[in-house]
């Protein structure tokens, strides 16, 4: 049995909840990643010292360690997923404000135990929302919930990037850092206002937090194609994008160009695909879904080809930009989908964790060389490569009727 929910519908006020939810989620990412990388860089900190603080997002990659305590252990107040959400979101708030308090130029270290201390609590709500999401949704309403919140989530990094910077040039960034935190409030008043699932049995002692997902999964029909499925869908389509940057600039494009493709185009783009891809989503089947995002994910990379094989041209960069966010976009709905349909729900927050994480471990894995290649043999034949490493993919993909994805526990509410 593939399907984990009962088949009822949530009301669209639930859908907003997850938006907003979304939204406050998306804000502190920034806030430890580029914006803190321009203040520092606007208060004279060297660049190595800059690329440095880029470890302050390893909790992200890591979450998957600490997560069996959130399915475990639930707070006196809000139930298991929203009293953790709130308490976490006010701690981030503190947490924002003291940051924005501390001076890169004097307090150097305090400034990267903050943004350490800032990613990890992010981190974890991370955890207990996508959790949330998983126990609360009905299969039928996955994509839809979903899309909801990760528009919510894009729009919360245009909020701590865009306006981050443009209020960094009228006032002080203790300020720009204070009002960054006022962001999360709307996710806290959501919290309180949203439903808790119900139904759904946590585990009865640490231990069996801890085990249980990973030998739950293991233990599936499949679990090894599963497994690589997971791993390999969207490489080809990260590792297109992960040497964006130097590759436009080795086009001849300005950083100003770049920034104003990729973040002001791009980022419109992919908001606009997560949008479609839900709306297509909620009209074609998972299998069928995967599929169309899968196929589109290689062939949109064909742009990234075309503008090494002409060169520098404004129009064929927007045009490349411009689709390949919004197939990226779309993809991501698609597979985050597929990941929350594997989830079983008593350990939803670990399982959840960490089967994102197998990408960021392909990401990482498989970028690390991806210089090398491109710099041997040229940015045309490098994005052909991108291409065909979508190939595996979806071959797995044959086989999806053959796996086991999350039956329902016992106790789960239908």
């Amino acid at each position: 049995m593939d399907s984990t929910h009962a088949p009822r519908s949530m009301p669209t006020s639930v859908m907003v909840w997850l938006g907003v939810i979304g939204f406050s989620s998306g804000v502190p990412l920034i806030l430890t990643q580029s914006t803190l990388q321009a203040w520092m860089r606007s208060v004279g900190v060297d660049l190595k010292t800059v690329g440095f603080f880029a470890l302050a997002g390893l909790p992200y990659t890591l979450k998957f360690v600490w997560s069996p305590l959130l399915d475990r252990f639930r707070l006196p107040f809000l139930g298991r997923r929203r009293g953790w959400i709130l308490l976490l979101l006010i701690a981030l708030m503190a947490l924002l404000a003291l940051l924005g308090r501390s001076d890169p130029r004097y307090h150097l270290r305090i400034v990267g135990l903050l943004a350490v201390s800032v990613a990890f609590v992010s981190a974890t709500i991370d955890i207990n929302v996508d959790a949330y999401r998983t126990e609360l949704l009905p299969s039928h309403q996955i994509a839809l919930g979903t899309t909801w919140h990760i528009t919510g989530y894009r729009l919360g990094m245009v909020f701590a990037s865009f306006l981050a910077l443009i209020l960094s040039d009228h006032m002080a960034w203790r300020m720009v850092y204070l009002i960054m935190a006022m962001g999360l409030l709307p996710g806290a008043l959501a919290a309180l206002g949203a439903p808790e699932p119900k139904g759904v049995v946590p585990p009865r002692t640490l231990a069996q937090a801890v085990v249980e997902p990973f030998r739950e999964i293991l233990q599936r029909r499949r679990s090894g194609e599963l497994l690589a499925f997971i791993l390999l869908y969207k490489l080809g389509d990260n590792l297109c994008t992960s040497l964006n940057v130097p590759f436009l600039l080795d086009l001849g494009f300005s950083r100003t160009e770049i920034g104003l493709a990729t973040k002001g185009v791009g980022m419109a783009c992919l908001i606009v695909g997560g949008i479609v891809g839900g709306l297509l989503m909620s009209r074609l089947t998972l299998v069928k879904s995967l599929w169309v995002m899968g196929l589109l994910q290689m062939f949109s990379m064909s742009g990234h080809v075309a503008l090494a094989m002409v060169g520098k041209n404004h129009a064929l960069l927007l045009v490349t930009i411009a689709v390949e966010n919004s197939i990226f976009a779309m993809g991501t709905i698609a597979y985050l989908s597929m990941i929350q349909r594997c989830c079983d729900l008593r350990s939803a927050g670990t399982q959840f964790a960490l089967l994102s994480s197998l990408t960021a471990f392909a990401r990482v894995l498989f970028a690390s060389p991806a210089g090398i290649l491109a710099q041997r043999a040229g940015w045309p034949a490098y994005f052909m490569v991108c291409m065909a490493m979508a190939v595996p993919g979806l071959l797995l993909l044959r086989r999806f009727d053959t796996w086991e994805l999350a039956a329902p526990p016992e106790g789960a509410a239908g």
